[in-house]
């Protein structure tokens, strides 16, 4: 399995924190060069871990920036953090994305009605370990959500870590409720309520919230990884009226935006200068109890 090191820079909970990816001591970035795919049969998937479980910090690959390292999402020149709205505390599951995926803006899907979001295909790991930003955890797909956030479509893909204890056991949706009852439920209503402590309306669902199966979940990440591919080959321009992309890489075959080491792009990629986490506010740890929600 490839080995991935991290190039840091400064600290967590601040403005300027980027978690950077290395091969063989080379920039790479986590959205083109990491292969979607795992192993030779494609029935295992490469997962970037952008936010560990419990932990509240909106960590997230930058698309717009070169070579696209994970950084703290900013609103109106503030870190963003999800509030713990009971009984949940921060992320329930691993978050991140799949690398070579990309959620088309110009493409509404069939089955949503809504366009994509611009950003990989998200996917939450649902396995026991607790993962750490800048990891690349390899992942067996179990099944998708279609979350409907401020009109676009939002994929939430489900997996879990092959290396886990139950990896053998979940080979598809239903198995999740088998061995794991209610977190599928949990991760509906993780979704529908995250955002109202910060005054927004509850979120909506494709399919009435249910969580399709491996197969759909399965077609949904082919659909997505050849809209990336048609992007990173130049088929499609990287900047559009709907969207901006960066696309430099170190690796991506037959791209015309393959960058070398002595590109002023990869050469403006500081070195590594990490530091101990920034104190958050306390407010970050408050419960919100939200009332009259449903499990639909």
């Amino acid at each position: 399995m490839t080995e991935y090191q991290n190039r840091i820079i400064g600290a967590p909970n601040t403005l300027e924190y980027r978690v950077y990816f290395e091969q063989n001591g080379k920039i790479i970035s986590p959205f083109h060069d990491i292969p979607l795919f795992a192993n030779d049969t494609k029935t295992v998937y490469n997962m970037v871990v952008e936010i560990p479980r419990w932990t509240n910090a909106k960590l997230e690959i930058s698309t717009g920036d070169a070579f696209n390292g994970i950084k703290q999402d900013i609103k109106k020149g503030k870190l963003r953090y999800v509030r713990n709205s009971f009984p949940h505390h921060g992320y329930i599951w691993n978050y991140g994305a799949l690398p070579q995926t990309w959620e088309d803006p110009t493409h509404s899907h069939p089955d949503t009605q809504a366009r994509g979001d611009n950003d990989p295909v998200d996917v939450i790991e649902i396995g026991e370990q607790v993962g750490y930003t800048g990891q690349v955890k390899q992942v067996k797909v179990l099944g998708v959500m279609a979350l409907i956030d401020e009109g676009e479509t939002d994929w939430k893909v489900i997996a879990i870590d092959v290396n886990d204890p139950l990896a053998n056991k979940l080979n598809d949706i239903d198995d999740v409720e088998k061995h794991l009852p209610g977190l599928i439920r949990a991760t509906n209503e993780w979704f529908r309520i995250y955002k109202i402590p910060d005054g927004k309306p509850e979120n909506k669902f494709a399919f009435s919230g249910e969580a399709k199966n491996k197969r759909y979940a399965t077609d949904v990440i082919l659909e997505t990884h050849e809209a990336w591919r048609r992007l990173i080959t130049g088929a499609i321009p990287p900047k559009g009226e709907l969207y901006d992309i960066t696309l430099e890489n170190s690796t991506v075959s037959g791209s015309p935006y393959n960058v070398g080491v002595d590109s002023e792009v990869y050469k403006n990629i500081p070195a590594d200068s990490r530091r101990p986490a920034a104190p958050v506010d306390s407010s970050i740890d408050k419960w919100f109890y939200i009332s009259g929600n449903s499990n639909a």
